[in-house]
């Protein structure tokens, strides 16, 4: 079977991943349109309508435009942008989330890719809420750090630039001060918890790479787990998984860059049992499981290919 595939926004630091993902694939066939029609609605729309499988790379906006300029009813949709996370006629694809979310994209034709930085705080929190071990009313924080490729072109032009702004002297930002950032909701809502997230979001100076942290005071917890405890909880729900690993031996230090350049998902727990206190981390990058390697495993699973196909672990 060769499965006919539109990315829609190919140009863009998503979609020039996800190219990289399926170039050379005898299972896939790429529809592209030229360059001077990108933004040509008729050109998009016969590109869209055309597809086994569409590849949604665009602003929040432009991805709704997408969706409503699709009308055969046998396209499959995977969105990367923001809009569709929430939303409940959409599968969350992600894969390894919960239950039967495999089976789910499988079947559905409207699927949304995971946020970058949701993805590594819903892989730690969402196991813990769903075993009990964590109360879904329990006031929660992430801190996190991405590589400012995640900010897309203008964030890469910020950085690279010497003439685009005062970033390019800069080594570490936080930003979203103002704590709503889009990625709460998404949060929130998958993972099951009662109240948002704190959410302390920043971007370093390197170009790809997230390391996602999750503080926990243990010793507040229902039945005061330990860190074995949890590591065990998170080994049970990823059991099996080619992408998702639970380190039972923890290096003495954890970079930005732990995994990037792969498709993988890495999760830590560190804990220390006098103070009850434990911090559990993941690793991943923002181009690969946040972005681009998740949505090459979305369409994996919607196509009825192997899962990993194309994907860089």
């Amino acid at each position: 079977m060769t499965a006919r595939v539109f990315i829609d926004g190919a140009a863009g630091t998503t979609g020039l991943e996800i190219r990289e993902r399926l170039a050379g694939r005898s299972d896939i066939e790429l529809i592209t349109i030229a360059e001077e029609q990108r933004k040509d609605a008729s050109a998009r729309a016969e590109a869209l309508n055309a597809a086994n499988a569409v590849i949604l790379c665009l602003p929040d906006d432009a991805a709704r435009e997408a969706v409503a300029l699709i009308v055969n009813p046998g396209v499959k949709v995977i969105d990367a942008s923001t809009a569709h996370r929430t939303a409940p006629d959409w599968a969350f694809g992600f894969a390894e989330l919960e239950p039967g979310q495999r089976e789910l994209i499988g079947r559905a034709n409207r699927i949304s890719n995971p946020g970058c930085y949701p993805t590594g705080f819903l892989a730690l929190v969402r196991p813990l809420v769903r075993a009990g071990i964590l109360p879904a009313d329990t006031p929660m924080s992430v801190n996190a750090v991405s590589g400012y490729s995640g900010g897309g072109k203008s964030m890469i032009a910020a950085f690279e630039d010497p003439g685009a702004s005062d970033t390019t002297d800069t080594a570490f930002r936080a930003y979203a001060l103002g704590l709503g950032h889009k990625h709460v909701p998404e949060m929130q809502k998958r993972a099951g918890l009662v109240h948002a997230p704190i959410f302390f979001p920043s971007v370093a100076r390197t170009y790809r790479g997230m390391l996602v942290e999750v503080p926990l005071h243990l010793h507040l917890l229902p039945g005061r787990p330990t860190g074995e405890t949890i590591r065990d909880a998170l080994s049970a729900a990823y059991a099996g998984s080619r992408i998702v690993q639970v380190a039972h031996n923890n290096p003495a230090m954890l970079t930005i860059e732990a995994s990037a350049t792969t498709d993988r998902l890495d999760l830590y727990v560190y804990a220390n049992e006098k103070t009850g206190q434990a911090r559990l981390i993941a690793t991943l990058d923002n181009l690969g499981k946040g972005a681009g390697g998740a949505a090459v495993q979305n369409l994996n699973i919607a196509l009825g290919f192997d899962e990993t196909e194309g994907l860089r672990l």
